[in-house]
């Protein structure tokens, strides 16, 4: 009730609606390391995640950005483990509010050639040191929640 409150009255005074994204946390499931990639403008580290896309659901659409981001290949079923806000900037300088939704993949293969490798790098972190890097609040909780990886 106070949430929807809230929202009404932000539109009221001219706050943004809240947009919705579709984030992949990729996992080695040997491991438990987590798969960070750097971010094409500032090169900070990030998940892979994008807009939804028709014909697709949110699961499907979390794993082609994977794909075009990271070069991840899975073959197992994927699964929604939370979601987290953050502001995504935009070209003129300021930022919109954004809720991603995260979806566990399990990497099955890495490709040496996708759509992005040459604008973006990767790198398989502990789980808590993954937290330390990314930027986003609720992202680093949720990374810490994760489980200590087996071979670091």
């Amino acid at each position: 009730m106070m949430r929807m409150l809230r929202e009404r009255l932000g539109r009221l005074l001219g706050r943004r609606p809240v947009s919705m994204q579709v984030a992949a946390l990729c996992l080695d499931p040997g491991t438990g390391r987590v798969l960070l990639i750097t971010s094409r403008g500032s090169g900070r580290w990030i998940i892979p995640k994008g807009w939804p896309m028709t014909g697709r659901t949110l699961a499907e659409a979390a794993l082609q950005e994977a794909w075009e981001e990271a070069g991840v290949r899975t073959d197992r079923p994927l699964r929604e483990l939370g979601s987290y806000r953050y502001r995504k900037k935009q070209d003129r300088g300021f930022g919109i509010p954004v809720e991603a939704r995260i979806f566990a993949v399990e990497v099955s293969g890495l490709a040496d050639k996708f759509p992005e490798a040459g604008q973006r790098r990767r790198r398989w972190f502990a789980p808590a040191q993954a937290a330390d890097l990314v930027e986003e609040p609720e992202l680093k909780a949720l990374l810490r929640r994760l489980p200590a990886p087996a071979t670091a």
